[in-house]
């Protein structure tokens, strides 16, 4: 396994290996530290842990800053010193080049070589201030990810995506900005406190004149940032806004073309990006009256510098360094007056982006391990079904006093009207959601006391509508064994009838199929869905209509692979063919949520005429 450091000051570690096909997989090792859960923080307190994760890099840069700013404010006082004492020294004799030699020694060349250090130093910070920020980045888009995985689908059913990609991308950006840079401008501020020190050594009565105008900066200050606050939150809401409809319309172009919605939708991107735009004018407008202010302000200090300066010099109670000395200190004043508003400004839309990035992380998965959990090993694959009950959030109730008893090694087929709660079911078994009443028992475990991933490594489930990734067919059927061979997903894609297909592909197994899998059929991407589920060979596999896609022709060849693979492995079919019910050697009938018949499928239309009711109406919508 090769190993490298790939960042510029050594905090990032990524180990590297091959994959399967040759390529190199990058093995990030995640985020060093965690954002505080403690939600009585200010938003800052609560990002600091994952700042101070690279704190060596940071303290680099901000020391590096701090030593260029030091060095640069060294320089006006040096020119003081020479416009006051050397140069009127060295032009009191006869001008020669011996003269212009040794002032040249004494006071330019010192001032150029603190000049080179200051941009050595400089150009130091701000290769370790990027390097923090993007590593910052990349730790805040991992936390955040880390956490999606975690939550439950619940969370997933009623947050629209776009919402969750703003958040893990402008919102983040603006966090990160904030927290890497505000310090360095925090430096940069407190350079004009030390500049404000040296002007009070030197004339104080001169330094209080130029610091004449600091309260009036401080009023604009505070007014700017309770103005721009609320703008900032409304801005990164419009922009989520139109994430979501633009995720939706990427994901929907199928829907949207079949209906020949495109100018409605169009429109309704229109409406969403007219709004971003006037939130955004509307902080260009609070920047455009506020900001002047910040910056100018500062040049009211220098003219009466200028005034009471050269009041002092024409009485003698100065000199021209003095004021040349001050003036170079207000310049170099300014830059920080000037960063005072953009931290301003940052500071509240990094607040605004906090509190939205807070509202993902503070949601807690309604599905949790129990303290003591313990994994499922040795399954036989046994499953109950005990008086359950269900509703999705507060809805309707779903499954109502639904019990059912799967032998190990059954096959048994749900069938039932749409909306009986069949998929339902298949949701419960591997603790997609928790019944609200009643118990689900594998082996005679409630899954509720068992690990989350032994659970779902025990009980496969194929679904009606497949979910293919952007990578080659190879790793789609070994997503859940990445180390499996190639003979091994051959073997797979075999059972599923899918491998005729894929070796006609123009890359075969290595062909990389489009967003979602659409470069290829529906049932092709059905077959690769159940190819890759029999490659971790559950002794639990649950098929929800999983051939609903597949032509009559190539569902019999599946079912004929299938029927093999099912002897030694606990199977429930949700099926709405006649043809699929056959792979199973039991038949539950469902209705309103609970069971109202069971038996083979011969039995059940010879005793149930809801049974063939039911069959006519699935079989005639599945056509």
């Amino acid at each position: 396994m090769g190993k490298s450091l790939i960042d510029a000051v050594g905090n990032r570690d990524i180990e590297t290996d091959v994959n399967p096909l040759g390529g190199v997989r990058s093995k990030y090792k995640g985020a060093k530290a965690q954002i505080s859960r403690d939600t009585s923080l200010p938003w800052w307190r609560r990002i600091l842990p994952v700042i101070a994760s690279h704190k060596v890099a940071f303290s680099v840069a901000v020391v590096g800053s701090f030593l260029s700013l030091l060095l640069q404010l060294l320089v006006p006082n040096m020119l003081r010193s020479a416009i006051d004492h050397d140069l009127p020294k060295n032009l009191s004799g006869p001008h020669t080049v011996e003269t212009f030699s040794r002032l040249l020694h004494h006071d330019v060349v010192m001032i150029i070589l603190v000049g080179l250090l200051a941009g050595a130093f400089g150009i130091i910070s701000r290769q370790y201030v990027f390097a923090t920020a993007y590593n910052v980045e990349a730790d805040l888009r991992t936390l955040i990810y880390e956490h999606l995985t975690w939550l439950s689908f619940s969370f997933f059913d009623r947050v629209q995506s776009g919402q969750l990609i703003s958040r893990a991308n402008s919102d983040i950006r603006s966090v990160q900005m904030y927290s890497t840079f505000a310090p360095l401008i925090l430096v940069q501020i407190s350079s004009g406190v030390i500049a404000f020190i040296i002007m009070l050594t030197i004339d104080w009565k001169l330094a209080l004149v130029a610091m004449v105008v600091m309260p009036f900066l401080y009023i604009v200050g505070i007014r700017m940032r309770r103005m721009m606050f609320p703008i900032s939150w409304i801005t990164q809401a419009r922009l989520a806004d139109v994430a979501t409809i633009v995720d939706e319309n990427v994901n929907g172009v199928r829907v949207v073309k079949s209906f020949a919605q495109e100018e409605a939708e169009i429109n309704r991107l229109a409406d969403a990006a007219e709004k971003v735009a006037w939130s955004y004018i509307k902080d260009a407008d609070i920047r455009g009256q506020y900001t002047p202010l910040v910056q100018n302000l500062p040049q009211l200090g220098a003219a009466l510098v200028l005034l009471f300066g050269g009041y002092q010099v024409i009485f003698d109670h100065s000199t021209v360094g003095t004021i040349v000395a001050f003036n170079m200190y207000l310049v170099m004043l300014q830059a920080p007056f000037m960063m005072m508003g953009q931290l301003v400004m940052m500071g509240q839309r990094a607040r605004a982006s906090a509190e939205r990035i807070f509202e993902i992380l503070d949601e807690n998965p309604d599905i949790q391990e129990k303290p003591g959990a313990f994994d499922l090993v040795d399954t036989t694959g046994s499953i109950d079904f005990n008086d359950v009950h269900f509703a999705y959030g507060s809805g309707p109730e779903i499954l109502s006093g639904f019990t059912a008893h799967v032998n190990p090694g059954e096959t048994v087929a749900l069938v039932g009207r749409t909306g009986s709660g069949k998929s339902t079911v298949a949701r419960l078994i591997n603790r997609f959601y928790d019944v609200t009443r009643g118990s689900i028992t594998i082996d005679g475990h409630d899954v509720r006391d068992l690990t989350l991933p032994s659970l779902r490594d025990a009980v496969g489930m194929v679904l009606d509508e497949p979910f293919l990734f952007s990578v080659s067919i190879h790793e789609n059927i070994a997503y859940g064994r990445p180390s499996a061979t190639r003979d091994e997903v051959e073997a797979a894609a075999r059972a599923a009838n899918a491998h005729e297909f894929i070796v006609k592909l123009p890359e075969g197994y290595d062909t990389v199929v489009g967003e979602r899998g659409y470069t290829l059929s529906g049932g092709q991407r059905q077959r690769i869905a159940i190819a890759r589920t029999l490659l971790v060979n559950p002794p639990v596999l649950i098929l929800d209509d999983a051939t609903s896609a597949i032509d009559v022709h190539v569902e019999a060849q599946i079912h004929d692979a299938l029927e093999h693979l099912l002897e030694h492995r606990t199977t429930l079919v949700i099926a709405h063919r006649i043809s699929t019910i056959a792979l199973a050697s039991r038949v539950i009938l469902m209705e309103d949520g609970a069971v109202v018949a069971t038996g083979t499928h011969d039995e059940l239309l010879a005793t149930t005429p809801l049974y063939a009711e039911v069959l006519a109406q699935t079989t005639s919508e599945a056509s």
